[in-house]
């Protein structure tokens, strides 16, 4: 499976590299990790870099790690689109006192805007 991994340096966006790459060395996906620019996040985007290469290489997978410019949830649905992406895995969502998910906004556009199959890692 071609997959898509869009992180920015969140704890959620490292769950969701971690869970992803574990995946893709069992069953052998084409993993493509996408570092994004997060606002909200304290990590450099070179820091995420190295943290991605980094969990490939533990993982003895080839996946290849590029930094995506624009605005994240665009960019992750056109990369996705036009490079025939089968999935798109993402960290986000926490669950409210009242025991609703909550979403970031990267997540919400790509779950309201991308055409193929989105897993949010929670």
């Amino acid at each position: 499976m071609k997959v898509l991994c869009g992180i920015g340096g969140s704890d959620d966006s490292f769950r969701a590299l971690d869970r992803t790459v574990d995946r893709a060395a069992v069953a052998n996906d084409d993993l493509t990790i996408a570092v994004v620019d997060n606002e909200d996040s304290s990590v450099s985007p070179d820091e995420v870099v190295e943290r991605a290469e980094a969990a490939a290489d533990e993982a003895e997978i080839d996946a290849e790690v590029r930094r995506v410019e624009g605005d994240p949830g665009s960019r992750l649905v056109e990369i996705a689109e036009t490079e025939g992406f089968e999935e798109i895995v993402l960290g986000g969502g926490h669950t409210s006192p009242m025991g609703k998910i909550t979403i970031g906004p990267i997540a919400e556009f790509v779950l309201l805007n991308a055409k193929t199959s989105v897993t949010l890692v929670r």
